[in-house]
């Protein structure tokens, strides 16, 4: 598994120090769901309110998260992105959505079937990796 390093080299470390061994979160980040980053107000940019107030100290990996969501990203972009396990990003970014660092765009599907055109963009994303 890697993970960015200060050196811009991806750095080999177990996704378990990498969430520093906290369990999942009860609430599930799909692979599609979108994440940005919260303005110092709290707001991410052009998108409104979202929770704000004092932020605690966050690791080297989370900073690389917020840095990469200035601009809308799913959860698997981000993942993919920074070359970092899928399971410790999502522990990662629920922590920094509980901190008032990113907002989390849910993806509700009401039929239970995903959207048509999500999964073209989906593949679309993909081809551009």
């Amino acid at each position: 598994m890697t993970a960015p390093a200060a050196c811009g080299k991806p750095a080999r470390v177990r996704p378990y120090s990498l969430t520093g061994g906290r369990p999942r979160r009860c609430r599930l980040l799909l692979v599609e769901t979108f994440v940005a980053a919260l303005d110092a107000d709290g707001t991410a940019p052009g998108r409104g309110p979202g929770a704000a107030g004092p932020h605690p100290r966050i690791p080297p990996e989370g900073r690389a998260i917020v840095d990469l969501c200035h601009r809308l990203r799913s959860v698997a972009e981000i993942a993919a992105l920074l070359r970092m396990p899928l399971g410790a990003v999502r522990v990662l970014l629920l922590e920094l959505a509980e901190q008032g660092r990113v907002r989390v765009f849910d993806t509700a599907h009401g039929t239970g079937r995903p959207d048509r055109a999500l999964l073209e963009r989906v593949q679309g994303a993909l081809r551009r990796l």
